[in-house]
Formats: C-alpha cells, sequence, structure tokens
C-alpha cells in the first residue's frame, strides 16, 4: 500500500527501513523521502516506527522473564 503519494513511498519500503535500524521520522525522511513534500504521510510513517518499538519492548519483556 502506498503512504507516500508523492514520492511512491509503500508500507514495505518503510517496514524494511525500519527493520533495517531507522528509529525516527528524521531516517525515514533522509533513507526514503517519506513525509518530506506535503507531510500528510508522517503520522502513518511514524505509527511504523511505534510498532517496532512496541514489538521490540514485548520480546524484550518475554525474554526477561
Amino acid at each position: 500500500m502506498y503512504v507516500c503519494l508523492c514520492n511512491a513511498i509503500t508500507d514495505r519500503q518503510i517496514k524494511e527501513t525500519v527493520a533495517a535500524g531507522a528509529s525516527s521520522l528524521t531516517d525515514l525522511q533522509a533513507q526514503l523521502g517519506v513525509a518530506t513534500c506535503c507531510g500528510c504521510c508522517a503520522d502513518l510513517a511514524s505509527s511504523y516506527l511505534s510498532s517496532r518499538h512496541d514489538n521490540l519492548t514485548s520480546c524484550t519483556k518475554t525474554d526477561n522473564k
């Protein structure tokens, strides 16, 4: 699914970039160009960062019982 229409950035590209270590919207902007034109996609792009953080946190809690 396209997240950023201005730059034709997909959710898959964002997920891959986050999985590769992007940890902020600034990282996503620098690496993909997401949210650099109109900015309408910034919240959705940021939500992928939050999801990744939540997943890492829950894995850490599970591993450290």
